[in-house]
């Protein structure tokens, strides 16, 4: 596979006249990382609506830290799964049937939130609902914090509608399934909060995995993340501990062209966020990051740092394989 079809295989759009941001029928359509393999029944068999999508993917998937005393080592270990149809496999070897169906603890899968976004992504896709995964910061689940999350988007005809699919409504004064949007909203992407930060109205020191997570929280953690969202919009939906290009790697300090880069990218993923049209032209210059520069695109392979295994050399991971 050259250059080209492994970019264009991951999302990266192209044309004859330059790039092209990802469609709306690109994203009602699976991507690798969505693609359920031989388990589409599964997805065909889940409603739509939020409420059918939350109880899919949180009865099939616990959080790996949140719901940790509920797991086994071995299902603590799925957090790597990286792909829908590997979580899939995962879930039907342990429990046939319906994704919604009530599971015993010892049958569900090991995650975290991107593997709840991208199940609920993936179901709406299945069913030719356009969908994506987004990156950002929430302060719902512990007062004066904001903790790295995972949400998810769907077309509702004339705009993205953000949800939160590991979210019941009960016990939240929003609409866990269509987000207030904008900084200092209950869920700020990460472009929001890096802007906030540059523009002096935050520090950040309360943005990452958890207070006091030395080198998971703060200016270069979330510039990891900013980077990473962009890769979520062009349907590489990479794992939230992967790392490639220009991406500030723990215990590293921010350089001059890092800032740069991640003020460009977070300027224009606000301004494509804001504009009605999909293929405006701020997503149109996102697209061309992605599909031109190395520091924005892992080019098919990431090094990925397990939190199972934080003391560890990183592996280099081939995204194009499952």
């Amino acid at each position: 596979m050259d250059i080209l079809d492994t970019l264009e295989s991951l999302g990266a759009p192209s044309g004859a006249d330059g790039v092209t941001p990802p469609s709306l029928g690109d994203c009602a359509t699976h991507s690798p990382f969505s693609e359920p393999g031989a388990h589409a029944a599964l997805l065909d068999a889940v409603g739509t609506e939020p409420e059918s999508l939350h109880r899919a993917v949180t009865r099939t998937i616990l959080h790996y830290r949140g719901e940790a005393d509920r797991l086994t080592d071995t299902q603590l270990r799925d957090v790597d799964s990286r792909w829908v149809a590997t979580i899939l496999d995962r879930a039907t070897e342990r429990q046939p049937g319906p994704l919604d169906a009530v599971r015993p603890d010892a049958c569900v899968v090991g995650g975290c939130c991107r593997d709840h976004s991208l199940l609920s992504v993936a179901i709406l896709r299945q069913h030719g609902i356009p969908a994506r995964t987004r990156l950002g910061f929430a302060g719902y689940f512990e007062a004066g914090y904001s903790h790295d999350h995972v949400v998810a988007e769907r077309w509702d005809g004339e705009r993205w509608a953000r949800f939160d699919p590991e979210l019941g409504q009960d016990g939240f004064p929003f609409d866990v399934h269509d987000l207030p949007t904008g900084e200092g909203s209950v869920f700020e992407t990460a472009a929001e909060a890096w802007l906030a930060y540059r523009a002096g109205r935050t520090d950040l020191a309360t943005y990452g995995v958890a207070p006091g997570a030395v080198g998971l929280e703060g200016p270069a953690f979330v510039q990891r993340y900013v980077l990473a969202d962009v890769a979520h919009r062009h349907r590489v939906e990479t794992l939230l501990w992967d790392g490639w290009g220009a991406m500030v790697l723990p215990g590293e300090e921010l350089g001059d062209a890092q800032l740069a880069l991640a003020d460009e990218l977070a300027v224009l993923t606000v301004e494509a966020d804001g504009d009605p049209d999909p293929a405006g032209d701020a997503a149109t210059a996102l697209a061309r990051h992605w599909a031109t520069d190395p520091r924005v695109n892992p080019r098919g392979h990431v090094r990925t740092y397990s939190p199972l295994d934080p003391a560890t050399a990183p592996r280099q991971v081939d995204l194009t394989t499952r």
